[in-house]
């Protein structure tokens, strides 16, 4: 694409072109060139007028080309080569077809006539409020979630905008869980390009295709190879949802700029034999390369961690963003259980990149507030994978991120065997298998617990390993238990739940969603222009999500605050990881500045409606 400053004219034979505008541009107009351009438009208006019919008026004087078949479309057959010419124009139907400039009825009066909208529009014109009332009208209109995602993806500016003021209703459209199954349909719901795809056919060409790429300031890429969604397996090329919806919340949560945003999927084919046979299919049809090709499932995603996490500024969401909301909640949770961090004991079932990539954030805040060493913090987090509880004589089997969680203790085969055996305060899911936390399960828990908290993580939400209902239900008092006084569940999940009114108390459950940390995490890396992410930063961040949480969102059992107030929260972790990231010493925006919590606010993307020239 080429980038054309304000008032530049692009000459080429087919009259005078005036092209793009953006809205930050710089310069005073297009002095001789504006006026030429208006006295072009001008001539062919008045000929128009004088009565002479469209295909009369002299091509060479009409803007864009005029009727004339200037591209030879009309003209060739199905077999002759047409050059694709595009031109930006700022005026008439490109500027209304254009939906990173479009403002449909919210364009002025006087916008209307400088970029040659009338006719073109209803004469009224509306504010950018009743336009996003309009249109969160319209997408209320559909009731199957996937309907309200593809809506939602075609409004651009308009649609950062909207997921600000409506998050808490629109965050499960445009994410979890909904961005799942939009990614299981990627290939029938295609539309039009929202990211870069590299796949094996490029190789060797990578540079080529990053050229390619219209914006040039990219300050976030969210990067994946389709091999691991969400609790959905092997998805592909059809991954790309999950950094296209990332990237989203990084601009309208996080503030970080929508052009200096780049997700990219890695197409190295796909094991889904369902979608090799799918005709919709969008990806290379090959199963997935092997070999040299390190791909980022959880047997290598921790091994990419070390290896590119010293010399890069790199952020795995699964493992470290998880990691940093999860004890962001366990540290809000503690004013309702009372006691200490360390004094807690934490039972996972599940053992991946997600289960241990949190057992080590623990690890390392217990170790942080007791001063002990990290391999004795370990001892307080014990983990359940597929074959029972990971224990010293397993060790030699066990993948080595799984090793440092091999405690001393008698083999255990199953989850609710372990919890009688452990006694944990806290149970934390990241299996993704669903209904796994059993009403035997939940039952033992609150045995021994007044308030057991249970955080099941696994999205989407079928794949929870219980839901919200069956938390609170199953936790209540139960004559048949030992612990007579039981009160409810705190309970946390990766997908939305609805509350819960139980015995006439109405409980809120919380959401531990990964959208809480990334957006401002990143934020506060950009704005300090940090170089590296260190481990300090993720408990940073944390301690400043948990501080968001009010006395109000304790009295209904919440241990992560609205959403609602993500914006606000978001500057606060941004402030926190830009702390620390001076601190450090790995900031390279110097000097720092005094309030990093009013700096970050100043440094967010705001998606109004911008005034054109």
């Amino acid at each position: 694409m080429l980038s054309l400053n304000r008032g530049t004219f692009l000459r080429k034979g087919l009259g005078v072109l005036r092209v793009s505008l953006s809205s930050s541009g710089c310069g005073n107009g297009g002095g001789g060139g504006e006026r030429e351009s208006r006295v072009a438009m001008e001539s062919t208006l008045k000929d128009a007028r004088d009565g002479a019919a469209a295909v009369d008026v002299d091509p060479k004087l009409t803007v864009s080309g005029g009727v004339e078949d200037v591209y030879g479309e009309d003209r060739a057959t199905e077999d002759q080569i047409v050059t694709p010419w595009a031109t930006y124009v700022a005026s008439g139907f490109s500027l209304l077809r254009d939906p990173h400039y479009n403002k449909g009825l919210a364009f002025t009066e006087k916008e209307r006539d400088a970029h040659y909208l009338r006719g073109l529009l209803p004469p009224v014109v509306i504010t950018q409020q009743l336009q996003e009332k309009k249109m969160m009208h319209i997408i209320r209109q559909y009731e199957v979630p996937l309907q309200k995602y593809m809506a939602t993806m075609d409004l651009q500016r308009l649609f950062y905008k909207l997921l600000i003021d409506n998050v808490e209703e629109l965050l499960p459209v445009v994410y979890t869980p909904t961005v799942g199954e939009a990614c299981q349909k990627y290939g029938s719901i295609y539309r039009r390009p929202q990211g870069l795809y590299i796949s094996l056919k490029e190789k060797g060409k990578i540079l080529e295709q990053l050229k390619n790429w219209p914006e040039r300031s990219i300050q976030v890429i969210v990067v994946t190879d389709g091999e691991r969604i969400l609790g959905l397996g092997d998805l592909g090329c059809q991954g790309m949802g999950i950094p296209v919806g990332k990237l989203a919340l990084y601009a309208a949560l996080g503030g970080v700029r929508p052009s200096a945003c780049l997700p990219i999927t890695i197409d190295v084919g796909t094991n889904n034999e369902q979608l090799l046979k799918d005709e919709f299919y969008i990806g290379l049809r090959q199963r997935r390369a092997t070999g040299k090709f390190e791909d980022f499932a959880n047997h290598n995603a921790f091994k990419l961690l070390a290896k590119y996490g010293s010399t890069h500024l790199t952020f795995n969401d699964d493992i470290q963003g998880t990691a940093s909301v999860v004890l962001a909640g366990l540290l809000a949770a503690l004013k309702l259980l009372g006691g200490t961090f360390a004094n807690q004991t934490f039972l996972f079932l599940g053992a991946g990149e997600a289960g241990t990539g949190i057992a080590e954030l623990l690890a390392l805040e217990i170790s942080k507030q007791t001063k002990a060493p990290l391999e004795e913090a370990r001892k307080k987090i014990w983990l359940v994978d597929s074959k029972g509880l990971i224990v010293s004589s397993r060790k030699d089997s066990l993948k080595h991120f799984k090793r440092p969680w091999a405690h001393e203790h008698e083999p255990v085969k199953d989850l609710l065997d372990a919890i009688k055996a452990i006694k944990p305060t806290v149970l934390i899911g990241s299996s993704g298998v669903g209904k796994t936390f059993t009403k035997a399960v939940i039952e033992a828990m609150a045995s021994f617990n007044e308030k057991p908290l249970i955080l099941a993580l696994s999205n989407p939400t079928s794949q929870s390993e219980c839901t919200a209902q069956e938390a609170y239900t199953w936790s209540q008092t139960n004559e048949s238990l030992s612990f007579k006084h039981k009160g409810r569940a705190i309970f946390a999940s990766g997908s939305p739940f609805d509350p819960v009114e139980y015995n006439g108390v109405v409980n809120v459950p919380g959401q531990a969603n990964n959208a809480y940390i990334f957006p401002g995490f990143g934020l506060g890396l950009v704005m300090s222009g940090a170089i590296r992410v260190h481990d300090e930063m993720l408990l940073a961040a944390s301690e400043a999500l948990a501080e968001e949480v009010t006395k109000e969102n304790f009295d209904k059992g919440l241990i992560y605050p609205p959403l609602s107030n993500i914006r606000k929260i978001s500057a606060h972790i941004a402030a926190n990881v830009a702390a620390k990231a001076y601190e450090l010493g790995v900031a390279t925006r110097l000097p720092r500045p005094e309030n990093l919590v009013k700096y970050a606010e100043s440094c967010m993307y705001t998606p109004n409606y911008r005034s054109y020239r």
